[in-house]
């Protein structure tokens, strides 16, 4: 079994990609494609097909995966922000 730098529960910071700079919470890891699910980051359309839960069948808006080299830990990133002589990343809220 794989073992990452970051677990379920983790706040991280993404490095790279289009949602670069944001923080989140990790809701998953996918040891097996080395990717993790953050929390309001990477959203995606996803189409349901009708079921009781959607009587009519919708589009709803879900997290997407995104590779587990393009997560730091917050509290390392603003170290290094701090060592550096940087203002740490803001936190964003939704």
């Amino acid at each position: 079994m794989n073992t990452f730098h970051v677990k379920k529960g983790d706040e991280v910071v993404i490095l790279a990609g289009t949602e670069k700079g944001k923080r989140g919470k990790i809701i998953a890891v996918q040891t097996k494609k080395s990717r993790a699910i953050v929390e309001g980051c990477q959203m995606i359309k996803r189409h349901m097909r009708k079921s009781q839960q959607h009587p009519n069948g919708a589009i709803i808006e879900r997290e997407g995966t995104i590779h587990i080299s393009n997560l730091m830990l917050a509290s390392k990133f603003d170290a290094r922000a701090a060592k550096r002589g940087a203002a740490p990343a803001k936190t964003e809220q939704s």
